[in-house]
């Protein structure tokens, strides 16, 4: 069986070679690529104003210098950028209690009272292995006048609009570089239907803009979202009612995290026989962007779309099963 790392479609790329032929940046400086992309983003968000940028990362400073008070993040399952942009901008963090990074809205409600944050940061899929209940967070945070900030590099382009949504998020920040849902190997954006958040840090948004050739990918690749995720969740349900000791069977994920006593030992034994054109596809945790217990992420996210068919699937479970034995013996 070979795996294979997630691409960008070849209409991107084709979109992308051509800016680069056609773009005079003494002139034109892309204008049309980053309006053309702006515009496609703004569609799937929901949002009116979209500023993109040349990271993920990218985005979660660019939004996160706008704020000057103390921001929430969860105690787990978020991006490790939240803690480390907030304290490379001097900003207070205060880290709430979840359920294995599922956070509930009583709790966060609370803690808000306790701790008057500006804003909420919050990832679409908690450690990518569970969907966070976006709606009913942002009704708290709208309740206590708090913005709600959500990174969906996991999740734009959902069928359902309950992640990666404008509607029940202040702020959407995202990552399109590799291997994100919007996969063009660099980039990212931000959008909010509050524009006058863009006018507290215009300065650092102008440093950390993405390129038009970045640009031009993502208004092709970002068509793909709604199949692509679909398809990844649906392969995510497929593998974990494989396996009883799955964390959150019963909840939408693009990564299959399992419970081991031994997570090192396991992680090791995978990587050697699942791996994709030489990357991994295992992450080992206790881990910050996944989950703090003793577990072993499978991350079909990381795969092309051509290998979420369930003959691949099967395989992998198949691996999975047979050193999940060799550990327990």
């Amino acid at each position: 069986m070979k795996l294979q790392f997630k691409k960008t479609s070849e209409e991107a790329r084709k979109a992308m070679c051509q800016a680069a032929v056609n773009i005079d940046h003494a002139s034109q400086r892309g204008f049309e690529e980053i309006k053309l992309a702006q515009d496609q983003i703004s569609k799937f968000t929901n949002h009116d104003h979209v500023k993109i940028v040349n990271s993920g990362n990218s985005a979660i400073l660019g939004i996160m210098s706008a704020f000057k008070g103390r921001i929430m993040i969860p105690d787990q399952g978020g991006w490790i950028g939240f803690k480390n942009i907030a304290e490379f901008l001097g900003l207070k963090t205060t880290e709430v209690q979840t359920r294995l990074g599922i956070l509930d809205p009583e709790i966060v409600a609370n803690a808000i009272d306790n701790y008057n944050p500006e804003a909420l940061f919050i990832t679409s899929f908690a450690g990518y292995i569970a969907e966070q209940p976006v709606k009913e967070l942002y009704e708290v945070c709208i309740d206590s006048g708090v913005f709600l900030v959500e990174d969906a590099s996991g999740g734009i382009g959902d069928r359902k609009n309950h992640v990666g949504n404008g509607e029940h998020a202040h702020v959407i920040v995202a990552s399109t570089g590799s291997p994100k849902i919007v996969n063009v190997g660099n980039g990212g954006f931000i959008s909010t239907n509050q524009d006058e958040i863009f006018k507290r840090n215009k300065t650092i948004l102008k440093i950390l803009k993405a390129d038009p050739i970045t640009c031009s990918g993502i208004s092709v690749e970002i068509k793909n979202a709604p199949s692509i995720l679909s398809k990844t969740i649906t392969a995510c349900d497929f593998v974990k009612k494989e396996f009883k000791s799955a964390i959150y069977p019963d909840k939408r994920g693009i990564t299959v995290a399992i419970k081991t006593d031994e997570p090192w030992k396991l992680g090791y034994l995978l990587r050697k026989r699942l791996n994709i054109e030489g990357r991994s596809m295992i992450t080992v945790c206790p881990r910050y962007e996944r989950v703090m217990a003793d577990a072993v992420c499978l991350e079909i996210k990381n795969l092309d779309i051509s290998c979420l068919e369930n003959d691949h699937l099967s395989r992998i479970i198949q691996i999975t099963i047979e050193e999940m034995d060799n550990v327990s013996i």
